[in-house]
């Protein structure tokens, strides 16, 4: 196969369309996408590769019947209602099929047919007829290759020839179109590159993120558990998950306050009302929890800003006090569906690092800098590369598209006159105001969206905020909100993948161990680590009746940065046997410089 055969085209809109489209359009103006590992070559094999994977299932299980099959973000997958139970033990077998058809090279071919003759055809398969619910269009395409064809907008790739580097990845369910009242279809995740070393390498990277999974490292590390007959999606911290978080939290705190913000807090529970007033009950309704108290409806706050908003209200504030910050650590809730929480990924509870600014128009620019400053201290402590984004207005939005211009206007103005890079998500903006995404950069290279800093002149307006300007006059100050971890379970999720529960001594939820070989030994492990306790650093002692070599293991599984193992020489020299995680290495060091050593790794992280 050549290295350069041509496999689609991007047209002069930007669009990328099959071949065939191409030769039967004349596009003269068209960009040859080539068979590679580019973005849009891997969109069109990963979506063909789709395409493939259920001609395969369709000939292991002939009854089988097919929704829909999309390209995501992890690769591709398909939606599909078959007769028995598929399991991750049948991919090998899917995956073999695939193999023989994609040997086979059969050109894919694209034909259109009226709608109405499109819903003839498939007059017996009832999957294919929600799909057709679901287009407005009223000629649809169907995508053929030998004797498997399925309605599809495309693009595909030319022939199967060029899908022989794939993977299924796993088996899910699926509620049919997302709706929880509709059935569960079974859905397989698979992922496609153009040559085999990508893949190699692709693979090589999920079998580290299976180790790095905070699932199995928060139950492992004893960070936080789920409890299933409590609650789906609502996370416990046990203790050590929150000395962790504790330790974010406080060095978030400091930062806030050297910056000047103040600290607020709201009710998680308001009336309707105010969910209507601001517009959340008509956008994000379906996401809130609602309830009656003495016979009025109230819900459950998704998001903080209502709360700041009447703090902000509560007195008459001058064009002198803005830009006026205020900041919480919000306890909210979402309705999230059952099939799409995964750890604290997504959860049904979290606190967001949440806060509001209050400013002038002619503000917005240098907050917004202010706080990609700040964005840019945290982000650098933990030691992730970020890449920002800007969301614009979505379907469901409210405001004039005047307001919706200015702002979006202001953010771009803001990045481009400060020379920062950056990318455009058309139509995902919040529904009251365009926004900056930050997107990290894990340690296995997986982009994760965290902070965010949207401009909102919607809400000020609907709830008739206020400040006094310089000639006396009432003017409508513009909103910011902004969080820059996003939520602390998803941070911590990311963070533990991202150190692989290895966390810097300075967050670490126990920062020592001391291990006493004999017990006449425990009574100076104690003596130490009281010693740093009274300096607010975390110690475990491990003293159980069990061998040394046990108990170095278990302390070397739980990922401490420190451990102290103290014999006979190190009680007659007041010294420790230090062995040093992170640097590998084993020491003996004089008890008060150990002290010292661990005071200056915890010392106050100031960002």
């Amino acid at each position: 196969m050549e290295e350069k055969e041509i496999i689609a085209y991007k047209d002069k809109n930007g669009q990328i369309i099959d071949t065939q489209t191409a030769a039967e359009t004349g596009c003269e103006d068209c960009e040859p996408i080539y068979f590679d590992n580019s973005p849009d070559a891997l969109e069109v094999i990963r979506h063909s590769t789709a395409h493939l994977m259920a001609q395969a299932i369709k000939e292991l299980y002939p009854d089988a019947k097919f929704f829909v099959g999309p390209v995501v973000d992890e690769g591709f997958y398909y939606d599909f209602r078959v007769g028995e139970k598929i399991s991750d033990k049948d991919l090998k077998r899917i995956e073999k099929t695939m193999q023989k058809l994609a040997g086979k090279k059969m050109p894919i071919e694209r034909y259109c047919i009226p709608k109405s003759e499109a819903e003839a055809k498939f007059a017996d398969d009832d999957l294919k007829q929600e799909v057709m619910k679901r287009i407005e269009d009223d000629r649809l395409c169907i995508y053929r290759q030998g004797d498997f064809e399925d309605l599809c907008r495309g693009p595909h790739v030319p022939n199967t020839k060029f899908l022989r580097n794939f993977k299924l990845t796993r088996v899910a369910g699926a509620y049919l179109g997302g709706d929880e009242t509709k059935e569960m279809l079974t859905r397989i995740y698979g992922i496609a590159f153009a040559d085999k070393e990508t893949l190699k390498e692709y693979l090589n990277m999920i079998e580290e993120a299976k180790k790095r999974d905070h699932r199995k490292l928060g139950a492992e590390l004893g960070l936080f558990m789920f409890d299933e007959e409590a609650g789906a999606g609502l996370p416990f911290w046990m203790p050590k998950g929150a000395r962790l978080r504790s330790k974010i939290e406080q060095i978030l705190w400091r930062a806030h306050r050297r910056r000047g913000y103040e600290p607020v807090r709201g009710p998680e529970i308001l009336k309707a009302d105010m969910w209507r007033t601001s517009g959340h009950y008509a956008c994000y309704g379906e996401n809130m929890y609602l309830t009656e108290i003495d016979g009025q409806e109230y819900g459950l706050k998704p998001m903080n800003c209502i709360g700041h908003i009447l703090i902000y209200k509560k007195e008459i504030h001058s064009y002198r006090e803005l830009p006026l910050k205020y900041f919480e650590y919000g306890v909210v809730h979402r309705h999230e569906q059952s099939g799409v929480l995964h750890g604290l990924l997504r959860v049904r509870e979290f606190t967001q690092d949440d806060a509001h600014i209050f400013c002038r128009p002619d503000q917005i620019k240098p907050v917004v800098i202010e706080v990609l400053e700040f964005v840019d201290k945290v982000m650098k402590l933990f030691g992730f590369e970020y890449e920002m984004e800007i969301s614009t207005r979505p379907e469901k939005a409210i405001g004039s598209d005047e307001i919706w211009e200015t702002a979006t206007r202001a953010l771009k103005e803001a990045l481009d006159e400060n020379g920062f890079e950056y990318g455009i998500d058309e139509g995902g903006g919040a529904f009251y105001g365009p926004k900056i995404d930050i997107k990290i950069t894990d340690a296995l290279r997986r982009k994760w969206q965290c902070g965010t800093i949207q401009v909102d002149f919607n809400l000020p307006e609907r709830f008739e905020v206020e400040y006094i300007d310089e000639d006396n006059e009432r003017k409508r100050p513009v909103m910011i909100h902004r969080a820059i971890l996003g939520s602390f379970e998803r941070f911590i999720a990311i963070l533990t993948e991202h150190f692989a529960g290895e966390f810097p001594i300075f967050i670490a939820p126990t920062q020592v161990i001391f291990i006493p070989i004999a017990e006449e030994h425990a009574a100076y492990a104690k003596a130490l680590a009281n010693r740093l306790a009274e300096e607010g650093i975390d110690c475990e002692i491990y003293d159980r009746n069990e061998s040394l070599a046990k108990r170095i293991r278990t302390a070397e599984k739980q990922k401490v940065p420190m451990i102290a193992v103290i014999g006979d020489e190190e009680v007659e020299k007041e010294s420790v046997a230090v062995r040093d995680r992170r640097s590998r290495e084993q020491s003996n060091m004089d008890a008060e410089a150990f002290i010292r050593l661990i005071k200056e790794q915890t010392s106050e992280v100031r960002i």
